[in-house]
């Protein structure tokens, strides 16, 4: 007969479950331990028919070998799928049958002290009841190297001489981590008594990094937000820091509970050996920046992010090898040699983990018909990077000039180089409007699009390209995953009738139009350009629905002033893919709420001739003619015109309050001063109302 696998389900306990180690902990622990029981049993019993294996399948899901529990912070809505049971604050007497009720027992105190009292005292009673026992249990202390943080070194003239958990009977803890040594010592004690029944470890941990952070996640936020023009080290940062992937951390911790070795202290810790300075630099260079700058250590207390063992633990200085790992366990790392090595799988982590997915927009559209105001609407509203062609090339420009003007004498090479980009450029922007871009200037547009900035909030990019081939130009690269780091998710097309646009540039100030570049030679011939590009048979849409990015058309803004109502189909077809996240979906649906800037057109428009007067097409391309000769012709004598008229309406002004207003309003002043009453503005209000000088 085959032989039947029955598996009784064992429970595993995981304190503050619900934090940032713990909980990455109980998921991967969970994961691993019942995938080594399901290739056990499908091992054992290869023998069955494929209705059995169905079977089996089916009561795996129901009922897992192995089930994790743990107590909580504050009850979740909904467990996760890993999480049998949660317990939020429990007393003594429920927490301990909780406990009994468990084979394996983890007490994480790395990141949180207060629990090293609970956690001693649940090691003790377990103890204390362990003839109660109705089958063996595993304890494991996930501790914190910060207990070896003041050891001697082993060899004052070989400083770099790692300690290993070989010697953890002479290491020293920080002052702030005595508790957590003495916990240590308990857990090793209670353990030699019977570890038939009941065995004990201890996981001595390094400073956690990877699916989201932990201590180092004031170095990534900062990084990624942007605000700081350089990240801050602490100290001189020449500090060795002993780390581990918080992955590997909960890997360690699935094979002593799996193999239960022999040794009852172990290291976990990575090969890296990364000083503070390292990390912090990898982490500007790809998240931030790219600029550190050391301050005081003492400055980082002033940090209200980061906690006092946070603080204490980032000055850890510590060579360290986990050698029981290496020797007793056959780990697949993740993260072996460290964050720094690792640096863009740990940042892709941080973000998948954090939500923070950048959101990347274009917006196309004839000149003047508002892609800049609602550039700005979104940008402001999601923290998004703006980009604009010429911008983008005369702040590059300017920092060229910077260089050429200011030239390092070591590096004249570099100087040289940044005269001829300068001049290239600045040949380059005579050519604005055209088809062809220079490859400098598309250059300084991919490393703006591509800079740190843009790839972790996301960017708008307003009104380019403009045609097929600038499209082609920009976005295709002879590496093609580089492409798509920074092609646009979305590409929002606004459209108008040539007479709004018109009316929209003549009512525009002269300044404005002199900037934009709206004089009416230049603004018909970049409309021209626009409708001609959008014409061809290849088109700057076709490119992008080559790329299946399906163009949002907005409608005619003269038509409705905020988005058109239409565009929602067109965005659920857009965003219907299971490919894009939900972040970006909420935001981009989040665009209906966006208005453009009011519009009131200076023209009724007619729809038909009656009664034999002229039609209504002539009476506004008549008004449309004049209009235009108006904005063109000298506005000097209008200007002076104006002025006088502004300075006859100031000179009223002023002679009606010093003759009406002031006289009054002193002595209401002088009367409030005397009384001194508890509500000046209110006194003072009265006072004018019942001494109005018109009322008299």
């Amino acid at each position: 007969m085959p032989h039947k696998h029955k598996a009784t389900p064992k429970r595993v306990f995981i304190n503050n479950i619900d934090s940032y180690s713990s909980r990455n902990v109980a998921k991967y622990v969970h994961g691993r331990l019942n995938a080594a029981w399901f290739r056990c049993s499908r091992s054992d019993t290869s023998g069955d028919s494929l209705k059995s294996a169905k079977n089996r399948n089916t009561s795996k899901s129901q009922n897992q070998a192995f089930q994790v529990v743990g107590t909580v912070s504050n009850l979740s809505d909904e467990l996760p799928p890993h999480i049998l049971e949660e317990y939020c604050h429990p007393g003594k007497e429920e927490l301990l049958s909780k406990l009994m009720e468990c084979q394996v027992i983890i007490y994480n105190i790395s990141q949180d002290a207060d629990q090293v009292e609970e956690a001693s005292w649940a090691v003790k009673a377990l103890h204390d009841h362990r003839e109660d026992f109705t089958s063996p249990k595993i304890f494991i202390l996930i501790s914190t190297v910060m207990t070896w943080a003041n050891s001697i070194p082993l060899d004052p003239e070989d400083p770099e001489l790692p300690f290993t958990d070989e010697i953890f009977y002479c290491r020293k803890a920080h002052p702030s981590f005595k508790k957590h040594i003495d916990l240590e010592k308990v857990v090793v004690k209670v353990g030699k008594s019977n570890r038939e029944i009941f065995s004990t470890y201890v996981v001595a941990s390094g400073l956690q990094y990877g699916m989201g952070e932990g201590v180092f996640h004031f170095f990534f936020k900062e990084s990624w937000l942007g605000e700081a023009s350089a990240i801050s080290i602490y100290g001189d940062g020449k500090n060795i820091i002993p780390t581990i992937h918080v992955t590997d951390l909960a890997s360690v911790v699935q094979n002593v509970i799996q193999h239960q070795p022999r040794p009852y202290y172990l290291l976990a810790v990575d090969l890296s050996n990364n000083s503070m300075e390292e990390l912090v630099k990898i982490i500007a260079t790809v998240v931030g920046p790219g600029n550190t700058v050391n301050r005081p250590f003492e400055d980082i207390y002033l940090n209200p992010e980061l906690t006092v063992t946070e603080i204490e633990s980032l000055q850890v200085n510590l060579r360290m090898e986990a050698v029981n790992v290496e020797n007793l366990f056959s780990i697949h790392w993740h993260c072996e040699s460290g964050l720094v090595d690792n640096v863009d799988l740990v940042v892709e982590e941080y973000r998948l983990s954090r939500g923070l997915l950048p959101l990347r927009v274009c917006i196309l559209g004839p000149p003047a018909v508002g892609k800049t105001t609602l550039s700005l609407q979104i940008c402001k509203k999601y923290k998004l990077h703006h980009i604009t062609l010429r911008d983008t090339i005369y702040k590059a420009m300017a920092e060229l000039e910077g260089i050429v003007k200011n030239p390092d004498p070591d590096a004249e090479e570099v100087a040289a180089e940044a005269q001829e980009l300068l001049n290239t450029l600045n040949e380059s922007m005579d050519s604005e409007g055209s088809s062809f871009l220079q490859k400098e200037q598309l250059k300084v547009l991919r490393d703006k699009m591509t800079s740190n900035q843009c790839k972790n909030q996301g960017y708008v990019l307003d009104a380019f390209p403009n045609s097929y081939k600038q499209a082609e130009d920009l976005f295709e690269d002879e590496q093609e995953e580089f492409s798509e780091k920074f092609t646009p998710e979305f590409v929002l097309v606004l459209d108008a009738t040539e007479f709004f646009l018109t009316d929209r540039v003549i009512n525009l100030p002269e300044e404005t139009v002199q900037d934009l570049g709206y004089e009416p030679e230049k603004f018909l011939s970049r409309l021209a350009i626009y409708r001609e590009n959008m014409q061809e048979e290849k088109s700057v849409l076709n490119y992008f629905e080559e790329l299946d990015i399906i163009p949002v058309l907005l409608g005619n803004v003269m038509e409705d002033n905020v988005l058109c109502k239409d565009a929602r189909s067109h965005i659920d077809i857009c965003t219907s893919s299971d490919t894009q996240s939900n972040s970006t979906l909420c935001a981009l649906n989040a665009l209906f709420n966006l208005q453009f800037a009011p519009f009131e057109p200076s023209l009724p428009c007619v729809s038909e001739a009656t009664n034999g007067e002229e039609p209504a097409t002539s009476l506004l391309m008549r008004s449309r003619a004049a209009r235009w000769e108006e904005w063109t012709q000298s506005s000097e004598e209008v200007r002076m015109l104006e002025e006088l008229h502004m300075a006859n309406l100031t000179d009223q002004m002023r002679s009606y309050l010093m003759k009406s207003v002031m006289p009054t309003l002193g002595k209401g002043l002088i009367e409030c001063c005397r009384t001194q009453p508890a509500e000046p503005l209110d006194f003072l209000a009265e006072f004018l109302f019942r001494n109005n000088p018109h009322d008299h």
